[in-house]
C-alpha cells in the first residue's frame, strides 16, 4: 500500500508538473511580445552611462525588477484567490495599455524630426561631458527610471500570465507565476547586458593591434558589431512595438465577443478563396487583431490627450 501510494503521489506530481509546463509555455508565448519591448526599453534606459558602469547599472535594475515581482506576484495571487472576476478586466486594461504605449511610440516617431533627435543626443553628450555633472546622481536617476519602467512591463507580464492560469489550482498558479517572473527577469536582463556590450565588444576588436589574416578578421568582425549594435536596437524597437499591438489587440478582441465573432466570420470568408484561402484564413485573425490594437491605441491616446487638455490645472 505504501509503495502504491508513493507511485500514485509521483504520478500526481508528474501530472501537475506537466500541466504547469504546458501553462508556462503558453504564458511565455503570450508574454513574449512584452519581452521584446522590455528588452528595447531597458537597453535604451541604461544607455548614456559610462561603458564601465553599464553592467553594474543593468545588475542594479535587475535587482529592482526582482523586487517589483516580489510585490506583483503575491498581489496577482491574492486577486486570483479573492476577486477572480477582476482578472478579465485587468487583462483588458493591460491590453489597452499595450496598444496605447505602442501608438505613443509611433506618434513620437512621426512627430519628432531627425534634427530634434540629433539635438537631444548632442545635449545628452554635452551634459555627460560637463565636469560639474554629478555622474553618481545621474546614474541613480537612470536606475530609478528603468525600475519604474520595469514595474509597468512586469505588471503587464504578470497580468497576462495570470489570465493564462486563471482556471488552474492555486499551487500551479504559484509555480507558473513565480517561474515566469524569474525566467523573464533573468532572460531580459541577461540579454540587455549582452545588447549594451555589443558596441564595446566591436570597439575592442577594432582596436586590437597586430598583423596578419587573423587580426584583419578581428577588425572586420569588430566593424560588423559596431554597425550591428544600432541596427539591433532599432529592430528590437520595431518588433516590440508591432508585438504590443498584436498582443494588446488580441487581448481586447478575445474580451469583446462581438468583435471576436466578426473577425472569425472574416477569416472564414477569406478562407473560401482559391489558392491562398487557407493561408489567409490562418493569418487574417492575427492581422485584424493587430489592426484593432492600432485603432484601440489611437483612441486611448486621443482620450488621454483630451483628458490632459480638459482637466483643471492643479
Amino acid at each position: 500500500m505504501a509503495g502504491t501510494s508513493l507511485l500514485l503521489l509521483i504520478d500526481d506530481i508528474a501530472l501537475v508538473l506537466d500541466d504547469v509546463a504546458v501553462m508556462a509555455k503558453v504564458a511565455a508565448k503570450k508574454t513574449a511580445a512584452v519581452l521584446g519591448d522590455d528588452l528595447a526599453l531597458n537597453a535604451e534606459q541604461v544607455s548614456g552611462v559610462r561603458a564601465a558602469r553599464e553592467l553594474p547599472v543593468v545588475w542594479a535594475v535587475a535587482k529592482g525588477s526582482l523586487r517589483n515581482k516580489l510585490i506583483l506576484v503575491p498581489a496577482a495571487l491574492a486577486i486570483s484567490a479573492v476577486a477572480n472576476w477582476l482578472i478579465i478586466p485587468l487583462l483588458m486594461l493591460g491590453g489597452l495599455y499595450l496598444c496605447f504605449e505602442g501608438f505613443e511610440k509611433i506618434a513620437h516617431k512621426l512627430l519628432t524630426t531627425e534634427a530634434e533627435d540629433e539635438a537631444h543626443c548632442k545635449e545628452l553628450a554635452e551634459t555627460l561631458a560637463n565636469p560639474d555633472m554629478d555622474l553618481v546622481e545621474y546614474e541613480r536617476d537612470k536606475i530609478k527610471g528603468a525600475i519604474r519602467t520595469d514595474f509597468i512591463l512586469s505588471a503587464e507580464i504578470i497580468v497576462i500570465t495570470l489570465g493564462t492560469v486563471a482556471d488552474a489550482n492555486f499551487s500551479s498558479q504559484v509555480v507558473v507565476l513565480s517561474g515566469i517572473a524569474i525566467a523573464m527577469t533573468l532572460g531580459v536582463y541577461g540579454l540587455v547586458a549582452l545588447i549594451v556590450k555589443v558596441d564595446d565588444a566591436g570597439l575592442y576588436l577594432v582596436r586590437k593591434t597586430g598583423q596578419g589574416l587573423w587580426y584583419r578578421f578581428l577588425h572586420w568582425l569588430g566593424g560588423v558589431l559596431l554597425a550591428f549594435a544600432p541596427m539591433l536596437m532599432k529592430t528590437l524597437a520595431i518588433v516590440g512595438t508591432a508585438a504590443m499591438f498584436l498582443v494588446g489587440g488580441g487581448i481586447l478582441v478575445h474580451g469583446l465577443h462581438p468583435v471576436q465573432a466578426y473577425i472569425d466570420q472574416i477569416a472564414l470568408a477569406v478562407g473560401a478563396l482559391a489558392f491562398l484561402g487557407p493561408l489567409l484564413q490562418a493569418v487574417a485573425p492575427m492581422l485584424l487583431a493587430l489592426l484593432f490594437g492600432i485603432v484601440a491605441g489611437g483612441v486611448a491616446m486621443a482620450g488621454s490627450k483630451a483628458w490632459q487638455t480638459l482637466r483643471p490645472s492643479p
